[in-house]
């Protein structure tokens, strides 16, 4: 996933908050894998309890335990923790559209925002390789430029079929944080 995973208004983030709010570990139990179920439990517990020594505490006990379910989550992903990331991070258009998707229950919002990203990219990209070739009898690194640009247009066109092609329950890689 994009940063939205770990930023402080993402999805871990909120279900661990929604979770503390409810004194219910299982709201934020789905988001990270069950080899660290017991380590989020265990942290849950203890932030329980540190939350009524008063305001201070609470909000330390608050942040160590999204940093600790943010951790765990990124690790079932085997991808690193970097820290929790401030709210409102821009994390383009497709999370949102994946989110509007979801809220509709129609695929439609996102079907529509890729869609028209890769059709802006294959007509760039289709664009440029034809510029190229247009030029590619003016010499030796013309001819190499329009082939650079043409193999660049096929290796990008192989790459977004396999991407899409791709099994989406595949653990490794199923989606990477920036």
């Amino acid at each position: 996933m994009p940063p939205h995973c770990d930023s402080l208004d993402g999805p871990v983030v909120t279900a661990a908050r929604q979770a503390l709010d409810q004194s219910d570990v299982d709201l934020v139990l789905p988001y990270v894998h069950a080899d660290g179920e017991q380590e989020v439990q265990r942290a849950f517990e203890l932030a329980l309890e540190v939350r009524n020594l008063g305001p201070e505490a609470r909000e330390v006990a608050d942040r160590w335990l999204f940093e600790t379910v943010v951790r765990v989550h990124r690790a079932g992903e085997e991808a690193p923790f970097t820290g929790l990331k401030p709210a409102g991070l821009d994390v383009g258009p497709v999370i949102p559209a994946a989110e509007r998707a979801l809220d509709a229950g129609s695929p439609e919002p996102l079907g529509d925002v890729l869609c028209g990203i890769v059709r802006e990219q294959v007509e760039r990209r289709h664009r440029h390789a034809m510029e190229r070739r247009t030029h590619g009898g003016d010499g030796v690194p013309a001819a190499r430029a329009a082939v650079e640009a043409v193999l660049g247009l096929e290796v990008w066109a192989h790459a977004v079929y396999r991407q899409l092609m791709a099994d989406p329950h595949e653990p490794a890689g199923a989606h990477e944080h920036e």
